[in-house]
């Protein structure tokens, strides 16, 4: 069997990078044909890119390269600039380990590690990301797999169980497939691939270059791989927002602590989130004694591990009102560059959008 399985992996090599020289994706983080990747560019995508589509990413990556173009740069901004550029990406602890990150190597001189074991050493840097840069910045071979390379694994070997479970295959069938040379190429390949050709839903097997060695294809069961986990049921939480304007049209906001859910980000005044699914018109845990309108309807946003929903009540506090223990004000123009997470945009619209038609 294992030779059977060499012996289709040779053949699927060069097959595969034949494919990728033609058909490449051009995103801005990835080296041109024949030039070198920059570890930098090459570790500030894959940090971006966990957990997020090269769509979101793209104009972040650029943002961050503009503002910073090199590790050195990046590790002397301070926190707050770093996450309000974040603001909007989610999973806020990638804000906090790029900065942990970059100081680290600035403090050796600027220079990434260029083996997995030296990048795994690195704050934010786990399995995955210390071989995607091991093999795209420094050519070294090494099999990162993502969710595009774990889909592809599955469907040519027709590994019969959840990708959670069979981690440890999948990862031994990535690294027999890595050619000795061009582990970096193969690589972006198989991402490219999975993204392009091995699609979730409705894969375009026969254009793909691997098709003569995926025994999904050749048994016409590509849609049932990877095979679907039991989903667990999401707890559902719920919560109030404040939304308190002065009449110069600024805002209250506070910053969240720096650990935990959202760490870091600015966020308006909010109740704590509780499993309690009914507010009504009741203001909980408000920042000022007010009179106080209730939205219009509520946001709702879904993390990894619970849904929320929030509503938002609204007040108008007079000119000379301090801020409370703990917040700030901030004038209207300047909200969005606050570093609000998505969630908070979504909380700011509504009571932005409902502050003349709030209900009593």
């Amino acid at each position: 069997m294992k030779a059977s399985i060499k012996a289709q992996t040779d053949k699927a090599k060069p097959a595969l990078l034949r494919w990728w020289d033609r058909e490449r994706r051009d995103l801005p983080w990835r080296a041109k044909p024949g030039q070198k990747s920059d570890p930098y560019a090459v570790w500030l995508s894959e940090i971006l890119l966990q957990q997020t589509t090269v769509r979101a990413v793209t104009p972040y990556f650029e943002k961050f390269m503009a503002q910073w173009p090199d590790v050195r740069a990046l590790a002397a901004a301070s926190d707050e600039d770093i996450m309000r550029a974040f603001a909007g990406l989610g999973y806020y602890s990638r804000a906090r380990n790029l900065a942990a990150c970059a100081r680290a190597v600035a403090a050796v001189g600027g220079r990434f590690p260029d083996s997995e074991a030296g990048l795994r050493a690195l704050p934010g840097v786990g399995d995955y990301t210390a071989a995607a840069i091991a093999a795209i910045a420094f050519d070294r071979h090494a099999s990162p797999v993502d969710g595009n390379i774990a889909r592809i694994v599955t469907r040519l070997r027709a590994i019969d169980a959840p990708i959670i479970k069979a981690r440890k295959r999948i990862a031994e069938a990535a690294r027999a497939m890595t050619p000795a040379d061009r582990p970096g190429d193969f690589a972006q390949a198989l991402m490219d691939l999975g993204s392009m050709v091995c699609t979730p839903r409705d894969p375009k097997c026969m254009i793909c270059p691997l098709r003569g060695d995926c025994l999904a294809a050749a048994r016409g069961e590509t849609d049932r791989y990877p095979v679907a986990p039991v989903r667990a049921i999401r707890p559902k939480r719920s919560g109030a927002v404040y939304y308190i304007r002065r009449p110069d049209g600024a805002a209250l906001f506070r910053t969240r602590p720096p650990h935990g859910l959202l760490g870091g980000t600015v966020e308006l005044p909010t109740s704590s989130w509780s499993e309690a699914p009914n507010w009504g018109d009741i203001p909980r845990e408000a920042p000022v004694k007010a009179r106080w309108r209730r939205a219009e309807g509520t946001v709702r946003h879904v993390f990894s591990h619970f849904e929320l929903e929030l509503v938002v009540y609204g007040c108008d506090a007079p000119a000379g009102l301090a801020a409370p223990e703990g917040c700030f004000w901030t004038h209207a123009s300047r909200i969005d560059d606050q570093g609000l997470s998505s969630v908070m945009r979504k909380a700011v619209a509504l009571g932005r959008g409902s502050a003349g038609n709030a209900r009593q």
